[in-house]
Parts: C-alpha cells; structure tokens; sequence
C-alpha cells in the first residue's frame, strides 16, 4: 500500500512509500482509509519532538487522525464488522493515518457521527478528544464558569470554544480580526482581536485558560485567572503526571524540572498549571459522535488536499494560517464489503 513514512526525523524526513498493508492482530479491525486529518502534532512526531518519549522505530508510517471503512477484523472483535464507517485517533506507537490502510485496535475506534461525511470526520478525532479531556476531565468546567481559550478559529480552538459553550461556560477567545465572526457562530461571547488588544489587559477572573501556543502566551495566562484557577497547556512543559501517562515513572524529576518557572508563576499568583497530551479513548468518540449528529457540535475544515498531496497539505499546515482542520483525501471511495448494508439499516441508515 501506498504511505507516507517518517524515514529519518526532521523537516525532510517524511516520504511516500510503497509498505506492506499492517497485520491485523486479534483485538484490530484493518480500516480502508478514506480521509486523514492533519494536525500540529504531525509535524512535531515528524521532527522528532517526542523521540526520547514515544520510542517509534523508523520508517514508520505517519498521521493521528483516521476516516473510513472496515474491511477485517481480528478473531476477538465483536463490536466491528466488515463494512462498518468508523474514525479514530488511535493510540501512540500505533498511529498511521497517512495511508492506505491501518490496523487500529478496537478500543480507540467508534463508529463515524452518521451526519458527516468522511472528510468531515476525519477532522475530529484529536481535536474533539482533546476538548474533552481538557475540560470535561482536567478543569471540569460547570456551566457559570469563564473559559479562555485561545487560537479560537484554529483547528483546535474551533472545536474547544463549541465545546466549552455546550458545558455551560462564558467563553472568551484571542483570533485575528477577520476571523471574529466565525468564532461568534462558534459560540464565542467576548471576542479579543490580538493585534489590537493584550488580552492579558482586557480579560480578568477567568476559571480556566487552555493555551495552544506557549511561552510568552503561557505566562501571561496565568495573569487572567482568579485564585484556584487552571492554564491548561497543550503545547508544554510537560508536568509530573505526563510521566505517568505515557508509562514512564522514572521521567517524573525531569518532568517537574521542566515545568518547575511555569508552576512557580503559577504558585505565585495562586493559580494552577497542568500539561495536556491527549489519549486515545474509543468510548469517548461514541459519545462524542452522538454530539455531532445532534448538531451540537460541528466540524469546522479549512481545506482538503489530495492523498498524494499529503507533503503539501503538512507544509501548509507548518504556515499556522488555516482556519479549521486540514484533510487529505484518498482518490478511491473505500469498498463497503459484506455486511455493511445490515449494520447500516440496524443504525437507521439509506
């Protein structure tokens, strides 16, 4: 099959290449890919950001988010069947999106929202995992609580800001000008143009701050909190419990040292910071999946690029311009297979 592989790590060292369909292993279901979604971790997995932390051996194939079709499933399987439309983020050290095929194990897989299409499906995985888990689970936002969340036209923030509203909070946002009105669809309520205002100026006594872009940004998200609130960062230093998550104990003290200036600042100001590095979770799709199809939540795509185009589509990314997600599509509709006309009919479905 036809893939694009991480051959070598750094800005150049991703490549097509033609490599052996994956193996399906008991507890996989082999999906025939129709749409890939591109993310910021992409480019950071391909550069070799996380290369002392997440052990992939290269060639390794690329891509986090995943679109498409069943076409196998593996002997302990009972949830899938060959033909089924599902999408997933599925799990470090098993990525691989940018492909033909992928075998994903049955745990990080749901059945696709049956409003949207592959394209648009494939634009959620991460990003709507990782709304999620940033405030459902890490800052637990009540309705009545105020939210900042920047980038909020990105392919991110998009998703966070409908999110946030659909929990019940008071949602700022930080955009470019012209994007001020699309973030107000979105649900936004006070909306801060940065190149016409700090925002560390404007916002005050916010509950939770979830950062996308670091440094500087990171630092004067603290300064909008109240006492006992959150920054939430996705981009880094990780923290103590990163070491956890990925199954490394021992990378604790390193952890802590780097997010030992940023957890100071927060001490200071009586607040708190925590790192967020999303996990697969399949269950979670489910529900989430039942969100989009009731239109409380939506997809929101800057452009699509073909298959072939996946170098494109990742360089494109690397500009920081798009306003929504990005997908490469694959150039052939995926085989529907046996038994996908009775799951389709079981679901409600033409």
């Amino acid at each position: 099959m036809k893939a694009f592989v991480v051959e070598r790590y750094g800005k150049n060292g991703l490549r097509a290449a033609e490599v052996p369909v994956p193996v399906v292993g008991p507890r996989d279901v082999l999906v025939r890919l129709c749409a890939a979604g591109l993310n910021p971790l992409d480019r950071m997995v391909r550069d070799g950001e996380f290369k002392l932390l997440l052990k992939y051996k290269t060639p390794f194939v690329l891509g986090h988010d995943v679109a498409g079709v069943v076409t196998r499933v593996g002997a302990e399987v009972r949830e899938y069947e060959v033909g089924d439309e599902v999408y997933s983020r599925p799990r470090d050290l098993r990525i691989g999106a940018f492909a033909e095929y992928a075998a994903i194990d049955q745990a990080d897989v749901a059945l696709k929202p049956k409003s949207l299409t592959m394209e648009q499906a494939a634009a959620l995985p991460l990003v709507a995992l990782a709304a999620w888990q940033a405030l459902a689970e890490v800052a637990q936002v009540v309705p009545g609580q105020k939210v900042l969340i920047h980038a909020g036209a990105g392919g991110l923030g998009s998703t966070v800001v409908q999110l946030a509203k659909h929990l019940g909070a008071y949602v700022a946002t930080t955009v470019r000008g012209q994007d001020r009105e699309k973030v107000r669809a979105l649900g936004a309520d006070e909306i801060i143009d940065y190149a016409q205002a700090d925002f560390a100026d404007v916002l005050s006594g916010y509950d939770v701050v979830l950062d996308s872009l670091g440094g500087d940004n990171l630092a004067r998200s603290l300064t909008v909190l109240k006492p006992g609130g959150l920054a939430i960062s996705v981009v880094g230093p990780p923290d103590a419990a990163f070491a956890e998550q990925i199954g490394q104990p021992l990378l604790k003290p390193v952890f802590w040292l780097m997010s030992r200036k940023v957890r100071a600042r927060a001490q200071r100001r009586g607040v708190r910071y925590a790192f967020l590095f999303m996990r697969a979770d399949g269950a979670r799709l489910k529900a989430l999946a039942s969100l989009y199809d009731g239109g409380v939540l939506r997809p929101v795509l800057d452009r699509t690029f073909p298959f072939d185009d996946t170098l494109a589509a990742l360089a494109y990314l690397e500009q920081g311009r798009a306003k929504g997600k990005i997908v490469v599509t694959m150039p052939i509709a995926a085989p529907r297979g046996p038994g996908a006309e009775s799951r389709l009919q079981r679901q409600g479905g033409a």
